[in-house]
């Protein structure tokens, strides 16, 4: 029998099970090809699964969705760090230093709530092209490109951004196949609504997306003046998160359970 090595399935940014985002976390003795990586995350057939391998002090983590690596992600970060503490890889009272594509990431805890300070992304409004709505299934009231690339799109209210039925088709191959829209929210114990979509990595509907909160605090810092929100992702499963202004970052806090354990063979 070939060594095995402990994989995690993760419900983050939820304190209940089969709610919130799913990631995987694999943390590895030693670096692994990136194919293999690839392959795992296929398997898994999550919207992200997170490796992370130690370095020194430091971990390395990178993250694949079933199509392709990306640089960023916010609730596969959260998974990582709730395992790892859970598991005591890393005390609660210590500090984990995740070296990202996107950059050092600081996660820390207080309490049940696991605390990652992520990049703040700049947003560069756009012209509303014509058929626009056809693509995402409604006209914006305002449009922006992203600093990580992904197109953004403010909508009048929190029933505009529940109601979206995007052509996940027509979006993956268009310059909308990365999208994040919100809304104000129309709960009193929110600030505001978000859903994300991104058919071109081979996700429809991401169920809470971490990531997306690098854009969404500095929009609505600038809409409101305001420093600390608590987000209300919409989707199916549903999450909440705590995000926070911190200078030129954004500090996103979460909660998550773990949902199994296993063994990989290969």
């Amino acid at each position: 029998m070939t060594n095995s090595r402990l994989i995690y399935q993760v419900d983050a940014f939820t304190d209940q099970p089969f709610k919130g985002n799913p990631a995987g976390v694999c943390i590895l003795e030693k670096e692994m090809p990136d194919e293999w990586m690839q392959n795992v995350a296929a398997e898994m057939n999550l919207s992200e699964t997170a490796f992370i391998i130690r370095v020194k002090k430091e971990y390395l983590i990178r993250f694949f969705s079933p199509e392709a690596e990306i640089p960023l992600c916010g609730h596969a970060t959260l998974s990582s760090a709730h395992i790892m503490f859970e598991a005591g890889v890393v005390s609660r009272k210590e500090k984990i230093t995740f070296l990202s594509k996107s950059g050092k990431l600081i996660i820390g805890n207080s309490g049940s709530w696991i605390i990652m300070n992520f990049p703040s992304y700049p947003l560069k409004p756009i012209k509303i092209p014509g058929g626009i709505n056809k693509i995402i299934g409604i006209k914006p009231v305002e449009l922006y490109r992203t600093g990580h690339g992904w197109t953004f799109a403010l909508l009048k209210n929190e029933y505009e951004v529940r109601d979206l039925k995007p052509d996940f088709k027509l979006m993956k191959n268009s310059e909308f196949g990365d999208l994040i829209v919100t809304a104000p929210s129309a709960d009193r114990n929110y600030d505001f609504c978000v859903r994300c979509f991104a058919p071109a990595l081979g996700i429809d509907e991401d169920p809470v997306t971490g990531s997306a909160h690098c854009a969404l605090v500095p929009f609505w810092y600038d809409k409101t003046g305001k420093k600390e929100f608590v987000s209300h992702q919409v989707s199916s499963r549903g999450g909440i998160l705590r995000v926070k202004k911190k200078g030129d970052r954004v500090e996103i806090s979460g909660q998550a359970r773990t949902i199994f354990r296993a063994e990989l063979f290969v």
